[in-house]
């Protein structure tokens, strides 16, 4: 089990962890260093004990508000996740008009008559 020294408040201390979690231990350390550091440049010199729990208050009040914009962001995934799996399952319909054979005849005659025009004035001017 490695010991460690580790610095919060402008205080070493020594602390053990499990092989491997050295790292996790000084971002640890260096967050509640952060919280003490604050605290001793607004207050000044206080004893360890107090020092350190008011730090540990100060990371616990951030986290639970972490936590309350976590399970926020949850509760939207989920409605969001709700309404995608609602559109898959019940695809909007459109319906589309059916254009009535009269208007597809009518527009066939006139597009007839347009090209016997065009053919006419081509003759005109050919000859």
């Amino acid at each position: 089990m490695p010991e460690m020294r580790i610095e919060i408040g402008g205080r070493e201390f020594e602390v053990a962890c499990q092989d491997g979690e050295e790292h996790f231990l000084r971002a640890a350390a260096k967050m509640l260093d952060t919280e003490a550091t604050v605290l001793v440049g607004q207050i000044g010199r206080m004893p360890e004990a107090r020092m350190l729990l008011m730090a540990g208050l100060m990371l616990a009040d951030r986290t639970a508000g972490l936590e309350d914009q976590l399970r926020a962001a949850e509760d939207r995934a989920a409605v969001a996740e709700r309404v995608a799996a609602n559109a898959r399952a019940n695809p909007e319909r459109v319906e589309v008009p059916v254009i009535p054979e009269i208007v597809t005849d009518t527009l066939s005659e006139i597009a007839a008559r347009a090209e016997a025009l065009a053919d006419r004035l081509d003759e005109r001017r050919a000859g």
